[in-house]
């Protein structure tokens, strides 16, 4: 695994002004360029420098006192850079002795200015260039134009999804915070882990599967990922109740081990997506857990969990106190259907019975049912859903 670090430089300027950056820990750096202390400070494997036309390429020279071996590129570059006309060619011939100096590998590398979408874009795609897939990533926000972080942010999410790049810090040094002659080092890596739970909620939002959330509390509470996990994987496999277990040791271990940091600004959320759990009788929780699964477009648990939601439902009228019996459930349904089925004409609720009965059992087989109800239900999303909708709605109240 190859680890590099990028780092951009600003605009065209007389100089950085040199700082002593604080690492924390008694582990300083003095430099003009903060890209320069950071390499001395992480040792990456590469160095990636991007800039503009008219970044401040002469002054990384001087930084690095390459001025006086270098005299007529220096020349050369800097009017380039003043004209806003610096060259790939320019930066490439510099390179070489840019990376002897530093004892690595190091790529110039012109960026557009990310004036609109394409250029973005295009800022995106040359820093994908530059990383191998399974690589790791250190980025540096520190200098150039003011837009770039949020760049510089959207790309390592991006090389995280698309190259599956590990990204092991995202740094800036502070200078205008300086305070008796240090300037301090944050790694704003916790943006990341914000983007991370923004994405958790909304693909959980999209298709209901809470084990997204478990990656996310791993570090600070392994427990806390194994029962998510675990009831995930039961609810998945329509067995709620052993999910509500899992979900209620879950909400006992997060009351006496709260999470921290980004965790405690999403636990809200966390708790609020797994509330079904907290019903007190299972008919209310296979009801809850229909209509969730309605919203998510997963049509077949909502049929799955709103037609048990229903002989849960027989069973309680009638009395029993042992709805997860699945002898005492067969019967019911079967003499549900027998009492029903020669009623002329057949009453309102049975018939809606049957065709979320038939409509599950085409989701879950694929045997087309007869019904013209159901083959015009399932001619789009948005009827099969105003469909189930209408079921869940009048059979489960």
């Amino acid at each position: 695994m190859t680890h590099t670090l990028i780092s951009f430089l600003g605009k065209a300027a007389q100089s950085y002004r040199k700082a002593v950056y604080d690492f924390g820990g008694g582990q300083r750096q003095e430099t003009a360029f903060f890209g320069l202390g950071l390499t001395r400070q992480i040792k990456p494997d590469r160095l990636v420098l991007l800039g503009t036309t008219g970044s401040m390429w002469d002054v990384l020279l001087i930084s690095l006192n390459l001025d006086r071996h270098l005299e007529d590129a220096l020349l050369d570059l800097s009017e380039s850079a003043q004209e806003n006309r610096t060259t790939a060619a320019e930066l490439d011939a510099l390179a070489p002795a840019v990376g002897e100096r530093l004892g690595l590998p190091v790529a110039l590398r012109l960026i557009p200015y990310g004036r609109d979408a394409g250029e973005q874009a295009e800022i995106l795609r040359r820093m994908a260039s530059d990383i191998a897939e399974g690589d790791a990533v250190t980025l540096d926000v520190t200098h150039g134009l003011r837009h770039l972080p949020m760049l510089a942010q959207m790309s390592a999410l991006y090389l995280r999804r698309v190259k599956g790049v590990e990204v092991r810090g995202l740094y800036y040094g502070a200078l205008d915070m300086t305070r008796d002659g240090l300037t301090p080092v944050m790694n704003l890596q916790g943006l990341l882990d914000i983007a991370d739970w923004t994405g958790a909620v909304q693909s959980f939002d999209k298709d209901g599967d809470y084990g997204v959330f478990a990656p996310l509390v791993l570090e600070q509470s392994p427990a806390a990922a194994g029962l998510l996990q675990e009831s995930a994987f039961y609810e998945r496999t329509t067995r709620p109740g052993q999910a509500c277990g899992k979900l209620h040791e879950l909400d006992t271990l997060l009351h006496r081990q709260p999470l921290a940091g980004i965790g405690a600004l999403f636990a809200p959320t966390l708790r609020a997506r797994l509330s079904w759990h907290r019903e007190d009788r299972l008919y209310l929780r296979q009801q809850a857990l229909a209509r969730l699964y309605l919203e998510h477009g997963d049509f077949l648990r909502a049929a799955l969990l709103g037609f048990e939601a229903f002989i849960t439902r027989l069973m309680q009228q009638q009395g029993m106190t042992n709805p997860d019996n699945w002898t005492q459930r067969e019967t019911v349904k079967k003499e549900y259907e027998a009492r029903n089925k020669a009623i002329r004409p057949r009453p309102d609720e049975y018939e809606r019975y049957c065709l979320l009965r038939d409509l599950r059992n085409h989701l879950a087989h694929g045997n087309m049912s007869p019904q013209a109800e159901i083959q015009k239900a399932l001619a789009s999303a948005e009827r099969l859903r105003d469909f189930l909708d209408d079921l869940i709605e009048r059979l489960l109240p």
